[in-house]
């Protein structure tokens, strides 16, 4: 199976330039990253990256911090587009689990996106909220965990062998650090990696040889040597 490659961005020009290509399948955003673009008016400005990402999955998420905001916010968000995953964060700031919005909306096959997801414990009292006939996203946030020393792979292997047998469940391996973490979600058959412009890019560079990459670094150091005119 692939495992498909998301844009993790909310720069409007960036979004434009990534749906053209052919190894991004679709994008997710979240309040961090549109601030980080400079939106102003959160719907007039998710409106605007519509009008040219048409048809590929987008998630905006719900920046509410009580069931009943997170609740109106979402059916708002959903009706922006056919593409649109309406992202809810798996508890709130207080740590209360949403599996209440979750249920709701995914009984009425609102696409979401579970996000901020940590253990496998979270993972299976979300799987218990959605209506397995509806999409659902569950995006399990492995950087953040590798940067305070956990070990995000077990948490991954229980998920995904967990939504195995239901086809509209999606894990996501969110918060990528590395290229080579493509290649680590896409052995363990994740469904999606989300990842930053940046990372993407270095995709595209996959496949050189040990020799290659080694001439290379020491061209990138000569040069410099050179542009600096060290003399010793």
């Amino acid at each position: 199976m692939k495992t498909k490659i998301f844009c993790d961005i909310a720069d409007y020009k960036t979004i434009k330039f990534f749906n053209k290509k052919n190894i991004v399948d679709g994008f997710t955003t979240n309040p961090s990253l549109m601030r980080l673009a400079g939106a102003k008016n959160y719907k007039n400005y998710s409106i605007k990256i519509l009008k040219i990402c048409k048809k590929k999955p987008i998630s905006f998420e719900v920046f509410a911090d009580n069931p009943g905001d997170m609740l109106k916010q979402a059916y708002k968000i959903n009706k922006w587009g056919k593409n649109v995953y309406v992202k809810i964060p798996v508890v709130n700031s207080k740590g209360v689990f949403m599996g209440k919005v979750i249920k709701e909306l995914s009984a009425k096959k609102i696409k979401l996106n579970i996000t901020a997801v940590y253990t496998f414990e979270q993972v299976k009292k979300i799987i218990k909220c959605l209506n397995k006939n509806s999409k659902s996203i569950i995006s399990i946030f492995a950087g953040r965990m590798a940067d305070k020393g956990k070990d995000p792979m077990p948490i991954f292997k229980k998920s995904i062998t967990k939504t195995k047998k239901y086809n509209n469940i999606e894990i996501l391996w969110a918060s990528t650090r590395e290229p080579y973490n493509f290649l680590q979600a896409k052995k363990i058959k994740c469904n999606i990696i989300t990842m930053p412009p940046s990372i993407i890019e270095k995709i595209s560079s996959f496949g050189k040889s040990y020799k290659d990459l080694t001439i290379d670094t020491v061209k990138g150091f000569l040069n410099d040597s050179q542009k600096s005119k060290f003399k010793i």
